[in-house]
């Protein structure tokens, strides 16, 4: 199943089904874990309804060098475990929207990135049940503020600044997502990342155990597995799209003033 979050044209905020009818994607209102609870079985064109983050995470856990290709472009080494650094609410934005960033930076990139969404409170989850506990998988895209992460050893400024994370545009359960499932992102159209889940250091499960080993996850609650190589910055004005296999396309356009 692919679930949505979105407002609907009376202004509600609906969870939904995400699903296809003669080659165009419908958007039907239903009841859900995320959003409010909608009744009835209406149907809306996705463009024809405000699209939300499909989730609302308390918090969102990124991983960073978790690929080695990336790792490589970075100049930096491979992490003996999982590099772990938070983005907070604010940060998380919805498909399709322009998004402001802030002023004034000479390098605000792109990164491409497999978001795992958590489906029940955990902590202490084994690699072997982990699986248990994600409700689907999401596309990100981690925005990273360069200015200021370079010289800031916490990234707040740098990671968690508002509009730093959009995601969506909907929740697809894991049956959907190949464990080769194909990662790509283009910048007004040309591929910039092309990679693969397949490549990650640290799998899915392998994440949630170190993660719960420290910190209890909410329902919601979203881990970014980090991107391949090929970051790059955005300019104002520009158009991104992250595309995963068995997910979709989230699209967004930024300002940067």
């Amino acid at each position: 199943m692919k679930r949505v979050r979105f407002r609907d044209t009376a202004g509600n905020v609906r969870g939904g089904r995400w699903t296809v009818e003669d080659g165009e994607p419908v958007v039907t209102a239903a009841a859900g874990p995320y959003g409010r609870i909608a009744f009835g079985d209406e149907s809306y064109d996705p463009d024809e309804v405000d699209i939300l983050p499909p989730c609302e995470p308390t918090k969102v856990v990124c991983i960073g060098r978790n690929y080695a290709d990336h790792a490589e472009e970075m100049d930096s080494d491979l992490p003996d475990r999982p590099m772990l650094f938070l983005k907070a609410p604010n940060a998380v934005a919805s498909h399709g929207k322009h998004l402001t960033l802030p002023s004034g930076k000479e390098r605000i990139d792109y990164e491409a990135e497999l978001g795992v969404v958590i489906g029940e409170q955990c902590r202490n989850v084994s690699e072997s049940g982990a699986m248990d506990v994600v409700a689907g998988y999401t596309c990100v895209n981690d925005i990273s503020n360069r200015d200021d992460q370079e010289i800031e050893q916490n990234w707040v400024r740098g990671k968690a600044f508002d509009n730093a994370c959009p995601i969506g545009p909907l929740v697809a359960t894991p049956e959907h997502v190949p464990e080769d499932a194909s990662i790509e992102l283009r910048l007004n159209g040309e591929t910039k990342q092309s990679s693969s889940r397949e490549h990650l250091i640290f799998s899915v499960p392998e994440l949630i155990a170190e993660i719960t080993s420290y910190m209890t996850l909410e329902p919601g609650d979203v881990i970014a597995t980090g991107t391949p190589e090929g970051v790059g910055p955005m300019e104002d004005g520009d158009e991104v799209e992250i595309e995963i296999e068995g997910i979709g396309t989230l699209k967004h356009s930024v300002k940067i003033p």
